[in-house]
């Protein structure tokens, strides 16, 4: 897994778990076993090959074998960026919930693990990729969001912010809904799709429908080789470590939300006198509903 040139060396080092983690969907139960393996706090440079073998179940070579399906050039390799992002104080921020917390470590383990999603989702995040999907919603005519369950409101909240700055966009969470929306774009037309695992069925037909209508594929998700990542223009990614307890969607709901906004304020940016007019009006508008 060579680390991209233009990156310092600590955000090389902070992308390794999430890059890992990434994959996930895409191994077998005992390969992904071995990402947990050295994701875990005890794994160290000087943790042994064959202690890692055991530890998963697997033989030696297949330990080095899935090193190598990870993007590494062996386990070496793999134990010495592992190791290295293991030590990261960023990492050494997750702490599981443990039943005699108090209230304040619940807000302070709640608030790391957020915390340490935003600062690893920023350390992968394809500025490419950004700049890309700023540009189609900005040049679109027809901006469908789509999303279902905690996704969904991920999505109307994103089309909530550009409504503000006259950039309309429609968001959808009900399958026949989308499907109906899709067959109705065209090629000048955006779909932005909001899906945690990459592969919500309801998602996955309606950005079938939408692609045979023309339409341009923007995806954020948190599985990079997932179905719909396969099938997008631009892929935004996001990352978060799993719990037992709050799952990992809850993170990445909030670095998803955060990469929403920055979008959001790349595209205000490209016409900002424009933005900031519209904005005035819709603020305007709403005004005399506060009290």
């Amino acid at each position: 897994m060579s680390p991209p040139r233009h990156k310092p060396l600590t955000d090389v080092v902070a992308s390794v778990g999430p890059r890992l983690r990434m994959q996930l969907s895409m191994l077998t139960p005992l390969e992904a076993g071995l990402v947990h393996e050295v994701l875990s706090v005890g794994f160290t440079e000087d943790t042994a090959l064959r202690q890692v073998a055991d530890a998963c179940g697997m033989s030696e070579p297949m330990v080095v074998k899935t090193a190598k399906k990870l993007g590494f050039v062996g386990f070496r390799d793999l134990r010495a960026a592992a190791a290295a992002y293991n030590r990261l104080p960023v990492t050494e921020m997750h702490r599981e919930v443990a039943p005699t917390d108090s209230a304040a470590e619940i807000v302070t383990k709640v608030f790391r693990t957020s915390i340490q999603a935003l600062e690893e989702t920023m350390s992968i995040l394809d500025m490419g990729a950004f700049e890309r999907a700023a540009t189609l919603l900005m040049r679109a005519r027809q901006r469908d969001f789509y999303g279902v369950g905690g996704s969904a409101q991920i999505a109307h909240d994103a089309a909530h912010k550009f409504l503000r700055i006259g950039v309309r966009a429609t968001a959808y969470n009900d399958p026949h809904l989308m499907l109906m929306s899709a067959a109705l774009l065209e090629t000048k037309d955006v779909v932005l799709a909001v899906s945690h695992s990459g592969q919500t069925s309801a998602i996955v037909e309606a950005v079938q429908q939408a692609q045979a209508s023309g339409a341009s594929i923007i995806l954020v998700t948190n599985y990079a080789e997932s179905r719909l990542a396969s099938m997008a223009d631009t892929v935004l990614c996001s990352t978060a470590r799993g719990s037992p307890l709050t799952g990992e969607n809850a993170a990445a709901r909030i670095a998803q939300l955060n990469i929403l906004d920055a979008l959001f304020v790349a595209v205000a940016q490209k016409d900002y006198g424009r933005a900031e007019q519209q904005l005035g009006r819709t603020m305007g508008a709403v005004a005399h509903k506060r009290k």
